[in-house]
C-alpha cells in the first residue's frame, strides 16, 4: 500500500492531497488549525483565503489564465470549487471565501483515499515513520508553525529569509453612503442596465480629497516590524501606506488609478478606490489593493476619509504578517524535493512562489512529480515555456530568492517576424498572445506524453 503524508491543508496541500488520492494513493492530510490557528487564520476549514478573495485573471492570454489552463488539465480542486463559489469580479475569478473553503473541506474529508489528522507537526520524518508513508509534502505556507519552522531551520536551512505580507480590510456594505459611490467595471461603458450588476463599487476622489488622504496615510501610526527586523514587502503587493510614502502620486497610478472608471457625466475622478464584493450576498466589500500596516485605530480613522466611508463599519481590518520561504535553488531538487531528505517535498508559497493560483499550481506540480517517482517512472521537469515550468525554473535559478507571481517575464519570449514587428502599438499584447498560445501547445504535448 502506497501512502503519502501532506502537511498543511491550504491551497497547495489541498491540491496535492486531492491529486494523489484521485490517482489511488492513500493520503494522510495533516492540518493543525482546528487545534490552534496562526495569527492570520480566521476559520477552521481548509484552503482559507487570507489576503483577498481573488484568484486573479481568467483571460487565456494572461499569466494567471495560463496557469489555470494547466491546472484544469491536472484536475484542480481549487478551480473546480472556485467556480462553484464564484462572486462577480469582471475578468477575475473571485470567490465567496467561506463557501469556497467549506466546499474544499467537505470534498477532502469525504474522499475515501484521504485520512485527516488534526495535529501540529514539528518533525516530518517522525510523521512519515508513524504513518508508514513513502514521502511527505510540506505545504504549510509562509506562516509555518513554530515547531516545524524550528525543525526546518535546524535540519534543512539556517537561512533567515523572510518577507512581510499585508492584508486589506473588508467593509460592511450596509455602512456605506451610496450617494457618493457608483458601480462600474473598469473600461466598460456606464449604462443604466449595468448599475448594481457591475462587479465593482467605486469611491471617487477629487484632487483635494486625494492629497489629504495620502497625507494622512503618510502620517498615520503603523505596526512596527517584529524583532527589530526591517520590513521587506513583495513589490506586487505593497501596503497602500508604503505607496503613499513613496510619493504623492504613487497610489494614483496603482491601486487608486481612475483610468476606465468614468463617472455618469463622462468625466474621470482624480483618483478612485475600488471595492470588490466579498461574498455572493454583496453584504461586504474588499478594498482592492488596500493592504496596510496601519494600526486598527488608524485604519478606521484614515479610511473613513474615503467618500462614502464616513460611517463605515469594518468587518475585518488589515494586518501584516511575516512570511518565510525556502531557498529552493540551494536546498531543493527540480521536483521540489529536499536535497538532504529526498522523501520530503515542498509545495506552495513556502517554496518561493507568491499568490493563490501560483501556490495551488505548485501543489499540483509537486504531486505529479512525486507520483512519477512512486510509479518508478522518469521524473522530468516541466518545459520552461509552460506556466508551471517557468515558475519552477524561476525559483530554482534566481540568484537571490525573492517571491514571484506568474508573469510573462518568466517565460522565454516568442520571436516576432518582420511583419509582426511593424505593429509597435500592439506589440506587447501580441507577444503575450503568442507566448500563451505556445505555452498551451507545449503543455498539451507534455501532458499527453508525460502526465496523462
Amino acid at each position: 500500500m502506497t501512502k503519502v503524508v501532506v502537511i498543511g491543508a491550504g491551497l497547495a496541500g489541498s491540491e496535492a492531497a486531492n491529486f494523489l488520492a484521485n490517482k489511488g494513493i492513500d493520503v494522510v492530510l495533516v492540518e493543525g488549525k482546528a487545534i490552534e490557528r496562526n495569527p492570520s487564520q480566521k476559520i477552521d476549514t481548509y484552503a482559507e483565503l487570507v489576503c483577498t478573495n481573488s484568484l486573479k485573471s481568467m483571460k487565456p492570454d494572461s499569466g494567471h489564465g495560463l496557469l489555470k489552463y494547466e491546472m484544469d488539465k491536472l484536475g484542480s480542486i481549487v478551480l473546480e470549487k472556485g467556480r462553484e463559489t464564484a462572486v462577480p469580479a469582471g475578468d477575475a475569478l473571485a470567490v465567496d471565501r467561506d463557501a469556497f473553503s467549506l466546499a474544499i473541506t467537505k470534498h477532502l474529508q469525504a474522499h475515501p483515499k484521504i485520512e485527516i489528522i488534526n495535529e501540529h507537526i514539528s518533525n516530518p520524518l517522525e510523521i512519515i515513520e508513524r504513518c508508514e508513508a513513502e514521502a511527505c509534502i510540506i505545504a504549510t505556507g509562509p506562516l509555518t508553525s513554530e515547531g516545524l519552522s524550528n525543525w526546518l531551520r535546524e535540519n534543512i536551512s539556517d537561512d533567515d529569509f523572510y518577507f512581510y505580507d499585508a492584508i486589506a480590510p473588508v467593509v460592511d456594505a450596509d455602512s456605506l453612503d451610496y450617494s457618493k459611490l457608483y458601480y462600474k467595471d473598469r473600461h466598460k461603458a456606464v449604462s443604466e442596465e449595468e448599475g448594481e450588476n457591475a462587479d465593482y463599487l467605486n469611491a471617487p476622489m477629487n484632487q483635494e480629497q486625494y492629497e489629504a488622504f495620502i497625507t494622512e496615510l503618510q502620517n498615520a501610526v503603523k505596526v512596527p516590524a517584529q524583532n527589530f527586523e526591517d520590513y521587506k514587502f513583495f513589490e506586487s503587493c505593497l501596503p497602500v501606506d508604503i505607496m503613499a510614502e513613496r510619493g504623492i502620486d504613487t497610489a494614483r497610478f496603482s491601486c487608486m488609478k481612475p483610468i476606465g472608471l468614468e463617472m455618469e457625466d463622462g468625466t474621470l475622478p482624480y483618483a478612485c478606490v475600488q471595492l470588490r464584493k466579498e461574498n455572493l450576498l454583496g453584504s461586504a466589500f474588499n478594498l482592492v489593493g488596500f493592504q496596510t500596516r496601519l494600526t486598527y485605530k488608524e485604519q478606521v480613522r484614515v479610511f473613513r476619509m474615503i467618500p462614502g466611508f464616513e460611517e463605515a463599519s469594518f468587518l475585518h481590518l488589515g494586518s501584516v504578517h511575516r512570511n518565510s520561504f525556502i531557498n529552493s535553488k540551494k536546498l531543493l531538487n527540480n521536483d521540489l524535493s529536499s536535497k538532504k531528505f529526498p522523501n520530503i517535498y515542498f509545495a506552495g508559497q513556502i517554496s518561493g512562489v507568491e499568490g493563490y493560483t501560483e501556490s495551488a499550481s505548485m501543489g499540483l506540480y509537486v504531486a505529479s512529480q512525486l507520483m512519477k517517482k512512486l510509479e518508478n517512472k522518469e521524473v522530468r521537469p516541466y518545459p520552461i515555456e509552460t506556466g508551471m515550468g517557468a515558475l519552477v525554473n524561476y525559483i530554482m535559478t534566481i540568484d537571490k530568492p525573492a517571491p514571484s507571481n506568474i508573469n510573462f517575464g518568466l517565460i522565454p519570449p516568442v520571436p516576432l517576424n518582420k511583419e509582426q514587428r511593424r505593429f509597435r502599438k500592439g506589440r506587447k499584447a501580441l507577444k503575450k498572445e503568442l507566448a500563451a498560445a505556445r505555452a498551451r501547445e507545449v503543455f498539451d504535448s507534455f501532458y499527453e506524453e508525460y502526465l496523462k
